[in-house]
């Protein structure tokens, strides 16, 4: 990743990729709830909140890991996938994270304006309530306490669920999800695996 790296974006990208490497040792000694909040802050300190035309020319895209700390900045699915992969490295079980397409209400509390956004949850237990790890809101709460956001599906490498269901809907998300399989395997190519 570090001579990728180095290829495509340069130096302050390979130190990135070093502090994001270093942390994710730190944090495979941490209780999950700090790995959560490391991951968290990891993303949202360094990558910039920016549409996908403005960063890749397209109307959507969904970046790797490197591709997001190369650029520095990114739109909401790609902070979900790049807390997603860091939180697997430092040895979170991936039965426990799944990437959130929800609906989000913008505008304050009374606003009937929704937009499509991306959040990563994580569910200590298949059934308990989860924690939101997301862009726009840097404190991580439950779900009960994020009533802006209404879940539409779910998804990670093992499974994907439709609404708020304990049980996938399929065990091959990559089957419904191009734009997943597709960043799974730019990610293995840049030597995540």
């Amino acid at each position: 990743m570090r001579t990728i790296a180095q290829q495509r974006y340069g130096a302050d990208t390979v130190r990135t990729v070093d502090e994001w490497h270093t942390t994710i040792q730190n944090m495979r000694s941490l209780p999950e709830a700090e790995r959560l909040r490391a991951a968290n802050d990891f993303f949202n300190r360094r990558i910039r909140w920016v549409q996908d035309p403005e960063v890749w020319q397209k109307k959507d895209y969904w970046a790797t890991p490197l591709e997001t700390m190369g650029r520095g900045m990114g739109d909401c699915e790609d902070f979900a996938i790049a807390k997603y992969a860091m939180l697997l490295l430092a040895g979170v079980d991936v039965n426990k994270l799944r990437i959130t397409y929800v609906k989000a209400q913008m505008g304050g509390p009374n606003s009937e304006i929704n937009a499509a956004h991306m959040v990563l949850a994580y569910y200590p237990t298949p059934s308990a309530v989860p924690l939101i790890l997301d862009n726009l809101i840097p404190d991580i709460f439950p779900a009960t306490k994020r009533t802006d956001l209404i879940p539409v599906y779910g998804f990670n490498s093992v499974g994907l669920w439709v609404g708020g269901q304990v049980t996938p809907a399929t065990t091959d998300p990559g089957a419904k999800l191009s734009r997943w399989r597709e960043v799974l395997q730019r990610a293995a190519a840049e030597g995540l695996g």
